[in-house]
This record gives structure tokens, sequence and C-alpha cells, in this order.
């Protein structure tokens, strides 16, 4: 097999290290020269670009073998539309196409209530919800709501690792709640609307443990949950909120807490009215009068979601994920939207989809679980989601339900462009078949042109495309895909 020169790397955009990796070929061996590790190359002229691929890049987690056809002889407004109607629920139901649910069976957080897993070992709790995520994005018909739910599971951000109540001696973690609010909040709500996610999420035993509102009470209010409520999951940083208003929000949701009580359903939302500051309250120039108990909560929460800060926030938040910029014309237009509409998540979503602006968008870069399951679609790999997988996540940053903000994993490509090398290790790990639990079949045609088509979902003759093919004409098909992998065509979506 011919030795892989600097320039073939350079050209790939990527370095690899694999010091102290067993069973790997030479072409692993060989490393770049240092100044170009670590980073992640900028992509270059889009070339070629199809409709159909762009779409499929923002919209869902990449094209799987067929997709970029499929998606070309269906059209692609008609494609998203039957995106759009996918169904919501915790998918343990009928609700999922079988062959996912076969693939979920098995996975036992998802069909037990948090009651059930406060005996669990928290590392098993996470494993299983981990694979869950990762199964359901790679294999999911519906694309367009796993990628929903990887927005607004950021969003609304939870660290499942954090102890309840901010106690280090609590034997309980968030992660024995995480599954139910993946499901109740998360997923249930993912194409829904914005406010009754929002009620949702402030009912949610992960949510409120992980922001502390179980010590939020009467006389002793704490703030935490009731500042990121207005920061980031509602007004954003410069929404017109005051510190008295994140004073008097938490006044409201005092007594919002998590049932611990002998003999009852532990790990259930409860609202405890000895806890509650019935007194009179003004939260954004809006008076809530003494003696509303619960109700406090409920229209403070409602207040938020209709603010017209929070309808140019979340429409930012939108743009950005799917566009890769902040167009001002766009978000006006998408909070607009949301105003008209109550916070319906589907029309908003179907504008920035539908917008012409979406093919000429700029280059957004992968994070390492786009890239992880945009690998895994577009080499059909067979995974069972677990360790072998989930190692090399870690190893490049994004383990998930682990990111300790509550602003969730950063979109900037700036916090991602060292994980390069992991990035590499996975995409020779992977084309060798040594990740644990996870293969691929290169399938009939591994020529360069044939690898092209399916892993790039680009035509051969693509200018963009020219020194990649070169540089992977006279090396095995195992290194081909590698190198494909780790291209910068494929870095970015």
């Amino acid at each position: 097999m011919p030795r892989l020169s600097r320039r073939i790397y350079l050209t790939a955009g990527a370095a690899i290290v694999v010091a102290g990796v067993s069973g790997c070929s030479e072409v692993a061996r060989r490393v770049a020269p240092a100044r170009h590790m670590g980073k992640i190359p900028p992509l270059p002229s889009t070339g070629d670009l199809s409709p159909a691929v762009r779409v499929l890049n923002r919209a869902a987690f990449g094209p799987s073998p067929g997709d970029v056809a499929q998606v070309t002889k269906t059209g692609i407004a008609a494609w998203i539309e039957r995106q759009l109607d996918a169904p919501l629920g915790p998918e343990t139901d009928e609700s999922e196409v079988w062959q996912m649910r076969l693939r979920l069976r098995n996975i036992d957080v998802l069909h037990n209530e948090s009651y059930d897993l406060l005996d669990w070992q928290g590392d098993e709790v996470r494993a299983q919800l981990q694979q869950a995520a990762l199964l359901r994005a790679v294999y999911s018909p519906h694309q367009l709501r796993e990628r929903m739910v990887d927005f607004w599971s950021n969003h609304f951000n939870i660290y499942a690792r954090k102890k309840v109540g901010g106690n280090d001696s609590s034997p309980e973690l968030v992660e024995v709640y995480a599954a139910r609010d993946n499901a109740n909040v998360i997923r249930s709500h993912a194409l829904g609307t914005f406010p009754q996610m929002l009620q949702q999420s402030a009912r949610s035993p992960a949510m409120l443990g992980y922001l502390d509102n179980q010590l939020n009470k009467k006389g002793v209010a704490n703030e935490n949950y009731a500042r990121e409520l207005m920061e980031l999951h509602t007004l954003g940083v410069d929404g017109g909120y005051t510190q008295k208003d994140v004073q008097e929000l938490a006044r409201c949701l005092t007594g919002w807490t998590v049932e611990d009580r002998f003999l009852r359903n532990r790990g259930t939302f409860l609202y405890d009215d000895t806890l509650h500051d019935d007194g009179e309250k003004v939260v954004l120039g809006v008076r809530f009068p003494a003696g509303e108990g619960e109700r406090d909560g409920i229209k403070a929460l409602d207040l938020l979601a209709r603010h017209p800060s929070c309808a140019h926030f979340i429409s930012k938040k939108l743009v950005r994920y799917f566009h890769g910029m902040e167009d001002e014309v766009l978000i006006r237009e998408t909070a607009e939207i949301y105003r008209k509409t109550g916070g319906e998540i589907k029309p908003m979503v179907a504008h920035l989809l539908n917008s012409p602006a979406l093919i000429s968008s700029p280059p957004i870069m992968k994070r390492p679980f786009d890239f992880v399951v945009s690998t895994l679609r577009a080499t059909n790999a067979e995974t069972d989601g677990k360790s072998g997988v989930m190692e090399h996540l870690e190893k490049m940053g994004q383990s998930l339900f682990q990111w300790p903000m509550p602003d969730g994993y950063p979109d900037k490509t700036a916090s991602w462009t060292g994980s390069l090398l992991a990035r590499w290790n996975f995409a020779l790990a992977l084309s060798q078949n040594n990740v644990k639990g996870t293969s691929i079949d290169f399938g009939a045609d591994s020529s360069p042109e044939g690898l092209v088509q399916r892993l790039l979902g680009r035509r051969p003759d693509d200018p963009v495309l020219a020194d990649l093919l070169e540089a992977v004409r006279n090396v095995a098909p195992a290194d081909r895909v590698a190198l494909m992998l780790a291209s910068p065509i494929f870095q970015w979506r």
C-alpha cells in the first residue's frame, strides 16, 4: 500500500494521532506536522452542493445511503412537510415505527418511572440515556424531530450528574429524573408549542433538582432557577428584565419542588403550599395579587413565554441553529410567526427550512454528536450505541447529559475546533471496524467515486473534490473511508 504524503494529509484536511492505539494500519501511524494538528480546517468552496444534501445536513443528521435520491424525488418541500408531521411522545408506544422500537426495547430507563431508578447505579442510568439518544438520532426516520430534540435538549440543558438540591451528601443524582424529562418535556414538545414545553420543564424534577428550586422556599428564596428561566430559557440576557424581576419570579416559584416523602410517589413534581410565598408580587411590571398559590408560577411562566423578548430570543437561536448565522430579517420573520401562533414550533421551523436562504447559508461546523451520528448514518453502520461509540464521543468533548453549565453545549465553531484528532481516531477506528459494538460494510462500490457519492453526497465530478479524489485513489478502501470522513467537507454541514 502506498504511503500517504504530507500533501495528501493536508489535502484531506486532517491529522491523525494514534499513539498507543493497537491494530491500526500504516496510514494511522503517519502523523501530519504539528502546526496543522488539532484544528478543523475551514470548508472550501461548497462547489456543486445539491439542495437535498444541504437540507439533509440541516434538518436531519446528514444523509444515509439513498436519502439524497429520495429527497430529490419526493421534493424538498414535501419531505419537510412529512418530517414536520412526525408523531410526538416518549416513543415507547405505537408512535414509533417497529424497527426503532426493537432497537429501544431493552433500554430499561425508557420504560421505568423515576421512582424505579432510585436504586440504580447512576452510571448505568446515564449510559442508557446516552445509548437511546444516539440510536434515535442515527436510525429514526423522523430526523427533523431528532434535530429538534437535540436543539431543545441544549436549550433546556440538564447536567445529569448534579446532586439533587446541590447537597453533596444526597444519594440521588439528577440523572434518575432525566429520562422522564427527556420524554415528557423535550420529546413530547419538540415540535409542539414553546409555552407548553416551558410549563412542563418547570414541573420537571430533573430541572428543579438541577437548578436547586427545591431549595426555593418562603422567606429564603433561591434565585438560581428563576435567573436561568429568564436569561437562558425565555428572554435572553438582554431581554429587558431586572434583578428585582428575578427575585419576584423566584418568589412565584417557591414551593415548586420534588416529591421525596416516605410512601409517596418519589421523584415526581410536587407543589407544596406550605413552602410557597403567597404575598403580592410584580414581575416585568405585571402585578400578581396575593393568595394565588400555584397559579403564581403558572401565570409567571405564561408571561415569560408570551413576552416579545422571548419570541426574539427563541427565533434567534433557531435561525442560528438551522442557518448558521443571525440574519436579522429571518429572525424578525420567525419571531412574528411565534407571536401570531402563540409559540408554535412547527411553523417557525417550516419557515426556516423552506427559506431560499437555507441553501446559500454559511456552513456550520458539526459538533461531536452531530459528527458521530452523521458518520454512522453515512456509512450505514450497525451500532448498539453503547460504550464503544460513547468513549469516542467523550474524547471529542460532548458526552451527552454531562454539560455542567445551564447554557447547553456551545454552538460556536471556536468551541470545537480542537476536537479534530479525536474525530480522526474515531473515523479511523470505524473504517477498520475497530469500534466495539459497531460495524460498517463498504458495499459493492468502494471506489473513490462511489464513496464520494455515498459518504459525502456529492457527484464525483464536483471540482471541490478533485484533490480529495486524487489523495484517496491509491489507498486501501478502509483508509479511503477514513480520509473522506476526516475531510473538511464532512466536518461541516
